[in-house]
């Protein structure tokens, strides 16, 4: 007896195609190339007697009858992937894997208890973590989360803010006793900064403060700079180089420890957002869903976030 769906595996290749706008993007995301999807698609459209596709030099378009069958075919998926999750969901243990991308802040820092955590709780669950500064594409990479620093631009994606992160600036014992203490913005022109060279512009990251109710953005200027992990600034901060900016999750223990010093505390007052996202059109498997709503407990602050749309 023939298996009467040994064909799904193309019908998947056509769907990963449009939603991902090119047969390039789709054989990144099945991890395939070019040349296999057409033939799979070519092969669908063979089955079906009918053009799915129309492809020209620059982009893909949908037949009409490419329409209809990419809309009835993702609803099948779809329950396939409800059932997946409800059979998932069952008495026993959760499993299944999860890619996710997040900063190297994050990633150092505020991840590894939470992903502790996650381990011992889902022992079964495969954990792919990317820690980079390069925001990557979720759809186009196969990723299923990522963690995101800053105020996230108009993208479509489901936005879940985990924190507002404190900023202040700190040096060495050693750096305020060799170069002394800035008491102002003016004084701090003076001094050795250390500024982090942003990825995604190639420009120096301004520095942030509050001064009573006015937000000043302030450009450092250094003979050092520093690019792709923001991290470093810290290192070289506590080797007595300079004064640099960072969040305060990050320079606690060194303070606790005398290793670095708060230089013009008057000044604090601003943060950034770190924030969970993910593809709203993209069914989550029970693993990414345990792992968002673990994320999203706010083991943090204490209050869970509600995910918003279109950020």
């Amino acid at each position: 007896m023939s298996r009467k769906f040994d064909y799904l595996g193309d019908v998947e290749v056509f769907i990963a195609v449009v939603e991902h706008g090119s047969f390039t993007a789709g054989a990144v995301a099945l991890s395939s190339t070019p040349s296999v999807l057409s033939r799979a698609v070519a092969r669908l459209e063979v089955r079906l007697g009918r053009q799915l596709l129309q492809r020209t030099t620059r982009r893909l378009g949908l037949t009409e009858a490419g329409r209809l069958y990419l809309e009835q075919t993702r609803s099948a998926f779809s329950l396939l992937e409800e059932a997946e999750r409800d059979v998932q969901g069952q008495e026993g243990e959760l499993a299944g894997r999860v890619r996710l991308s997040v900063p190297t802040t994050y990633g150092h820092y505020r991840l590894p208890p939470l992903l502790a955590r996650f381990a011992r709780q889902y022992p079964q669950v495969h954990v792919e973590l990317n820690i980079t500064n390069r925001n990557v594409d979720l759809v186009a990479e196969g990723f299923d989360l990522a963690i995101r620093l800053g105020h996230l631009p108009d993208s479509g994606m489901v936005a879940r803010k985990l924190e507002d992160a404190a900023l202040l600036l700190v040096a060495s014992p050693e750096y305020v006793e060799r170069a002394g203490t800035p008491q102002s913005l003016d004084e701090l022109q003076r001094h050795m900064c250390l500024p982090f060279v942003m990825p995604r512009t190639g420009r120096l990251a301004p520095w942030v403060f509050r001064d009573g109710e006015r937000d000043i953005d302030w450009l450092p200027s250094s003979s050092i700079e520093t690019s792709d992990d923001v991290l470093g600034v810290v290192s070289l901060a506590e080797q007595g180089i300079g004064i640099c900016q960072s969040y305060e999750f990050i320079v606690r223990d060194r303070m606790e420890r005398g290793r670095l010093v708060e230089i013009l505390p008057h000044l604090r007052g601003r943060s950034r957002p770190f924030s969970l996202v993910y593809a709203p059109h993209r069914r989550q498997s029970a693993a990414a869903r345990a792992m968002i709503d673990l994320l999203s407990s706010n083991a943090i602050s204490g209050r869970s976030s509600k995910p918003q749309v279109a950020i």
